[in-house]
């Protein structure tokens, strides 16, 4: 053999060994940015006004960017099957270009039998949401309540410490429940409250006093969370009552959710006699409302919660259009034992999806005989779709 010859070889096997190792470093450097990106996500210091996954701090106006979609339909798909969300196979699944669903499917596979559960409704079909959205990235553990009030809920039932110490312990305890998905604390402020005498107006319904919403801000804010205005409109409507509360609903950090329990408009007939009823197209009106000012005011995405425990509470649900700009939360709003609680959510929240779920969680009517006890943040997670919203009253 030529020197020649050989000499060409050698250079056309050392090119070679370069295009395997560059190869290699390139793969090595992918893992590694890869990890990085999970490492910070998930575990490095919480200082960052805006994270990896899109969702921003509270206080923090809306900068212009986009959602990463890949996490989204992940965090959603687990959702879906009841299962926790795998953050490293998301990310992978974006660099090797890999689907980030079949290990999820399997995994719930064992679950969805168990549970007999038929998960095609989930996830359902709905506008992808902008930057900064809270869910499907975090969950929202809320305190509910009213100030004047000991029998509405933990926030009048107990002194401000006690109750924030209350809300602490809770919030600790859904994140130890599920790690990959942060908790948001809130405090869910009934700010108009259904009333069983007519008032002045004939409504029903009593508006709270600002000094009471402002408490209720200052608070949610001493938590780093958010504040939701609970309205329960007897007699009145949502567009009567919600303009009233434009100057806090214009705030970054304030969300709003309605009580179709106590919407008595239709029947004409004061609350707590018969369970009240709302509309998609009343619904429609909150979310377009909050849209609004989203877009006026340059916010991050808003989120409506609908309370429920009977299909006749919410008509006409596929008519409910969620939006860019708002997020909307259908919440299991029965009482009862964990049988009971769970027959619920399958019935009225799994049977007629929207785009995300809530689960009502009651401290006092939860244990009433014949239940034996308060279901467990574990207990929860099994439900299928998982909840990103909780709420305690």
């Amino acid at each position: 053999m030529s020197a020649t010859l050989r000499h060409k070889r050698q250079l056309r096997k050392s090119k070679s060994e370069k295009n395997v190792n560059k190869s290699r470093v390139i793969n090595t450097l992918s893992v590694v940015i890869a990890c990085a990106f999970v490492y910070g996500a998930f575990f490095g210091p919480n200082t960052a006004s805006i994270d990896m996954f899109g969702t921003i701090d509270a206080h923090t106006p809306i900068q212009k960017t986009t959602l990463n979609k890949t996490v989204y339909n992940a965090r959603m798909l687990a959702l879906a099957r009841g299962v926790a969300y795998a953050p490293f196979q998301a990310v992978f699944s974006s660099i090797t270009s890999t689907s980030s669903t079949s290990s999820l499917k399997s995994r719930a596979s064992a679950m969805s039998a168990r549970q007999n559960t038929n998960t095609q409704l989930w996830p359902p079909r709905a506008v992808y949401p902008k930057y900064g959205a809270i869910f499907p990235f975090k969950r929202v553990v809320a305190y509910y309540g009213n100030f004047y009030s000991k029998n509405m809920g933990v926030l009048g039932e107990y002194p401000k410490e006690e109750m924030l110490a209350k809300l602490e312990r809770a919030v600790k305890a859904w994140n130890i429940a599920d790690p990959t998905t942060s908790v948001v604390p809130a405090i869910d402020y009934i700010a108009v409250t259904a009333q069983g005498s007519s008032g002045s107006d004939g409504m029903y319904r009593a508006r709270m006093p600002d000094s009471q919403i402002e408490k209720a801000l200052s608070i949610s804010r001493e938590v780093h969370g958010v504040l939701i205005l609970d309205v329960q409109v007897g007699l009145s409507t949502l567009e009567k009552e919600l303009p009233l509360l434009k100057k806090y609903l214009k705030q970054p950090d304030v969300e709003l959710a309605i009580d179709p329990e106590f919407s008595m408009s239709k029947s004409k007939t004061p609350p707590g006699r018969i369970i009240g009823t709302v509309d998609a197209k009343d619904i429609n009106y909150a979310i377009e409302y909050l849209a609004k000012l989203v877009r006026t005011y340059h916010l991050p995405p808003k989120f409506l919660v609908v309370h429920r425990f009977t299909e006749a509470m919410v008509t006409n649900y596929k008519k409910i259009v969620p939006l860019p700009e708002v997020q909307v939360v259908m919440d299991m709003d029965g009482w009862g034992s964990p049988s009971r609680k769970r027959r619920t959510y399958k019935d009225v929240i799994y049977k007629e999806p929207i785009q995300f779920t809530g689960f009502k969680l009651f401290y006092k009517n939860d244990i009433k005989p014949p239940s034996d006890h308060l279901m467990t943040p574990k207990e929860v997670l099994q439900l299928i779709p998982r909840p990103v919203f909780i709420q305690y009253q």
